[in-house]
C-alpha cells in the first residue's frame, strides 16, 4: 500500500499544535507530582536523621519489601533491579516501588473490570469447528490461538478479510470512506488525539454520521492528548452529539493508577468493518507533519465475524471507564437486512473471503498474566525459519531476550528494526542498551535510517503475524490497556514481510563493533539505566 493523503498545504516540520492552557496544566502537574515525591523522601529522610527507631524501621521495610518482592511470581530481572534501588536507596526505592512496583490494577478497579468481564463472556465465545480446523491445519497455530482465546478472553474467527497498511497515510482513506459508509454505529478508541487534518477529517464525518441517526462512541486517553488537545475535550464532542470519555484523566497526585493508560488503538464500524494497529488520530501518523523524519507506521483492516472481539472490547472498556451498562446484543447484530452489507454493494472494500484465520484480542493490566508479551514469546519460540520484528522501543525483559537469542542460535533468522532518530531520547538509549547482548547472540538490529518507526508488527515462516499497538517495553507489556491481532495465515502476512523487510533494506544493520562501547561513562550509564527497566 503507497497511497497518500491528499492536502492542500505542504509538510509542515514541526509538532502538532499546542494548546498552551493544556500544556501549563501538564507541566505544572508534573512539577507538583515531583514536588510531592520529594517532599514523601525528604520528609522521610529528615525524620530519620540521628532518628535510630526511624532509620531501623525503614531497614525492616526495605528488608520485608525485598523478600516480598523475591517471593512475588514476577521477572527476575524486575526483581533485582527493585531488590538493588531499595537496598541502595531505600527511600527512593520504597517510595518508588508504592508508586510504579505493582502494575496491576488497584483492588477496586480490578474488581470493576472483573465484574464487567464476567457479564460479557457470552460474547467471547470460541467457534469448535473453527477451532477444530485449526487444529487440524496447524497444531501450533492451534496452540497460539487457545492460549489467547484461554488467558486473553477473545476467539478466534476464519478470515472474511484482512488489509494491510505500511503507513498512517496508506490507510487514511479507506479509513475515512469506511466512516462514511456508516449506518449504525461507530467506535473510536486511541492513545493520542491531536488536532490538526487527520482529526479534523475524522470529525467532519463524524459529525455528519451523527445528524444521519449514526451513534458515534470515541475513547481516548487524557496523558496520551493532554498536550495537543484542548482541555476537556470530551465536553467539547459531546456538544456534538459525539458520546466521549476521557480516560483516566491526568491528575496533579501521586497515584498508581496513573501508570494505567489506554493504548490501544480501535476503529469498529457496525460490527462489521475495523481497523488497529499503532496509527493515532493525529497528523504525525499521516506524515502530514515531520517531527522525527519519516513516520514509519503500520495498521490492518479487518472486515467479518473477527470484528466482533473489538466491539465486544470497546464496550467492556466503555462500561468499565464509564459505569455504564451498554446493549451488547444491539451493537452485535449483522444488520444483514441492510443493503449496505450486501457483498455486491461492497466489493470494493470487502473482498472475497480469505483462507485464514484472525484473532483480535487485547491485555489487561489486572494480573501477573502478560498476554502481549507471551503471544510474542509464542511466536518466537514456535518459529522455524525466520521472526521479523518492527518496535519502536526495545526495553525487553531477560525472558524475552534469552527467547530471541536462543531462536537466532537455533538457526531462525531473527531481525529487528527499530528508529534510527528517537521520539524519546532517554528511551531510546535504553533500548541500545539492549543491542550488544542481542547482537552477539546472533539477532539481527536495523536502525531505520529514514527515520522513526512506530510500527508494532511480528511476523514469522510465512505463517504467522501479529498487528496491534502493543511495544516492546515495560510499560506497554505490563501497566497498559492494549490490544492486537493474530493471524495464521491471512492475506496480510506476506505485506507485512515485505514491509518489514524492504524497511530494512533502508536501514542501517547494528555491526558487533558498534555494541561494544569504548567510553566508560556512557557504559556505566547505560547499565544504570537498566536497572530502571520497571520504571520506563
Amino acid at each position: 500500500m503507497n497511497k497518500t493523503i491528499s492536502t492542500n498545504q505542504p509538510m509542515r516540520k514541526y509538532g502538532p499544535r499546542r494548546y498552551i492552557p493544556s500544556i501549563i496544566n501538564f507541566f505544572l502537574s508534573a512539577i507538583l507530582i515531583v514536588a510531592q515525591f520529594i517532599w514523601i523522601a525528604s520528609v522521610i529522610a529528615w525524620g530519620a536523621q540521628g532518628n535510630y527507631a526511624i532509620n531501623l524501621g525503614l531497614q525492616v521495610i526495605a528488608v520485608a519489601l525485598t523478600l516480598y518482592i523475591c517471593s512475588r511470581d514476577i521477572r527476575t530481572s524486575h526483581k533485582l533491579s527493585w531488590t538493588f534501588l531499595i537496598l541502595f536507596l531505600p527511600i527512593v526505592g520504597i517510595v518508588t516501588y508504592f508508586l510504579f512496583g505493582r502494575p496491576e490494577l488497584t483492588s477496586g478497579k480490578r474488581k470493576k473490570m472483573e465484574a464487567v468481564l464476567a457479564q460479557t463472556g457470552q460474547y467471547r465465545m470460541s467457534d469448535p469447528t473453527v477451532t477444530e480446523a485449526l487444529r487440524t491445519e496447524c497444531p501450533d497455530a492451534y496452540l497460539q490461538s487457545e492460549y489467547i482465546a484461554n488467558y486473553g478472553g477473545y476467539p478466534i474467527f476464519r478470515e472474511e478479510d484482512t488489509r494491510y497498511y505500511d503507513s498512517g497515510e496508506a490507510m487514511f482513506p479507506e479509513y475515512l470512506e469506511d466512516l462514511k459508509k456508516a449506518k449504525h454505529f461507530i467506535f473510536i478508541e486511541f492513545f493520542i488525539l491531536g488536532t490538526g487534518e487527520m482529526l479534523g477529517r475524522t470529525l467532519e464525518v463524524l459529525e455528519q454520521k451523527v445528524k444521519e441517526g449514526v451513534e458515534v462512541y470515541m475513547i481516548f486517553d487524557d496523558f496520551g492528548s493532554i498536550q495537543v488537545l484542548p482541555r476537556k475535550f470530551d465536553r467539547i464532542l459531546e456538544k456534538k452529539g459525539i458520546h466521549a470519555i476521557r480516560f483516566n484523566p491526568f491528575k496533579p497526585f501521586l497515584s498508581i493508577v496513573m501508570n494505567n493508560r489506554d493504548h490501544r488503538k480501535i476503529v469498529v464500524i457496525d460490527n462489521q468493518v475495523c481497523y488497529t494497529g499503532g496509527v493515532n488520530l493525529a497528523d504525525e501518523y499521516i506524515n502530514a507533519i515531520e517531527r522525527f523524519g519519516y513516520w514509519k507506521d503500520a495498521a490492518v483492516r479487518i472486515t467479518g465475524p473477527a470484528t466482533r472481539n473489538f466491539t465486544v472490547m470497546f464496550l467492556e472498556m466503555w462500561e468499565y471507564a464509564r459505569s455504564e451498562k451498554m446493549d451488547y446484543a444491539h451493537y452485535l447484530r449483522q444488520y444483514e437486512d441492510d443493503p449496505y452489507y450486501r457483498r455486491s454493494d461492497y466489493d470494493e472494500y470487502m473482498p472475497q473471503e480469505g483462507n485464514g484465520y484472525v484473532q483480535p484480542y487485547c491485555d489487561f493490566p489486572l494480573d501477573r498474566e502478560y498476554v502481549g508479551e507471551n503471544v510474542y514469546l509464542n511466536m518466537i519460540g514456535r518459529a522455524h525459519k525466520y521472526v521479523y520484528i518492527a518496535t519502536p522501543y526495545l526495553i525487553i525483559s531477560s525472558e524475552m531476550t534469552k527467547a530471541l537469542v536462543n531462536a537466532a542460535k537455533s538457526g531462525v533468522d531473527v531481525r529487528i528494526l527499530v528508529p534510527a532518530i528517537p521520539d524519546k531520547k532517554l528511551i531510546y538509549l535504553m533500548t541500545k542498551s539492549n543491542f550488544r547482548s542481542l547482537v552477539n547472540g546472533g539477532v539481527k538490529i536495523y536502525t531505520y535510517t529514514p527515520g522513526f518507526v512506530h510500527t508494532k508488527c511480528f511476523v514469522a515462516d510465512d505463517c504467522y503475524a501479529t498487528i496491534g499497538s502493543i511495544n516492546l517495553d515495560y510499560r506497554s507489556l505490563t501497566l497498559h490497556f492494549e490490544c492486537g491481532s493474530f493471524h495464521y495465515n491471512t492475506k496480510v502476512i506476506s505485506d507485512v514481510k515485505r514491509d518489514l523487510y524492504g524497511a530494512m533494506q533502508v536501514s542501517h544493520e547494528v555491526s558487533v563493533e558498534e555494541c561494544e562501547q569504548k567510553n566508560v561513562i556512557v557504559r556505566t550509564m547505560l547499565m544504570v539505566l537498566k536497572l530502571f527497566t520497571p520504571m520506563m
